[in-house]
């Protein structure tokens, strides 16, 4: 997890840095280009640390997070009409220890399954299914593990923002109170400031929100994978079983 963390937080800084050819193009004639490394610090000054911390830690948490579930997922995507394959040669050729070999061998949820369901070969096939059947639950709640955080994080970040909106706009009129005129410099600074937060709790929620919805596809991509690989996987134990009779 440390590892994920280190990265997200190397991720989110690369983001920062990634502008700087456009800032490069964005700097007033005859100015020195300002990095968008340094044009981010600046903001983050103005909109206030207090404020800022929070929605910047939501990030790095929440790719954290998607990051691992990433990675989880990719490893736990299976070819699940080579492992048919195998699994059904190795019954023809060595029995249902041979086809546990193949599924012990073989990563991913599906091949967990797999292995479930013969290890309650000789109780019948109607304990396998309803094993199978649980198991894929059990699976299931792993694939999603993380995700609930993820959401949770997507929610918060432009709360967040908003509640340094409101704070900032409460003193921006303290400041008009003590200045007792509306100025316009007391007023746009003041709402500068109070902006910026609710500005950057909407980035950092849309950023979530895309690695979230790839997840999710990824999800669905593999429990479908893993219903269809199923009822194919207890047709090939049906075949099986009616050659031993």
């Amino acid at each position: 997890m440390k590892r994920i963390l280190k990265f997200s937080a190397a991720f989110t800084a690369f983001i920062s840095y990634a502008g700087y050819a456009i800032a490069q193009g964005t700097a007033p004639e005859g100015g020195d280009p300002t990095p968008l490394h340094q044009q981010l610090k600046i903001q983050f000054i103005d909109g206030g640390p207090p404020f800022m911390t929070p929605i910047i830690l939501c990030l790095v948490l929440g790719l954290a997070f998607c990051i691992e579930r990433i990675i989880y997922l990719n490893l736990a995507t299976t070819n699940i009409n080579r492992l048919l394959t195998n699994v059904e040669e190795a019954l023809d050729t060595g029995g249902v220890e041979a086809a546990k070999d193949v599924c012990r061998n073989t990563k991913g949820p599906v091949a967990s399954i797999f292995y479930q369901g013969l290890d309650r070969y000789d109780e019948g096939l109607d304990l396998v299914e309803k094993s199978i059947v649980s198991y894929s639950s059990v699976q299931m709640g792993q694939l999603e593990t993380n995700l609930s955080w993820i959401a949770l994080f997507i929610a918060l970040a432009p709360s967040l923002g908003f509640l340094g909106t409101v704070i900032g706009m409460v003193q921006a009129f303290d400041d008009i109170q003590k200045a007792g005129t509306m100025s316009p410099s007391v007023v746009a600074g003041g709402m500068k400031v109070a902006l910026i937060t609710t500005v950057t709790g909407l980035i950092v929620a849309i950023i979530l929100q895309i690695f979230y919805n790839y997840v999710v596809s990824k999800i669905d991509s593999i429990v479908n994978s893993m219903e269809d690989s199923t009822i194919s996987f207890v047709d090939i134990l049906m075949k099986y079983n009616a050659k031993q009779k």
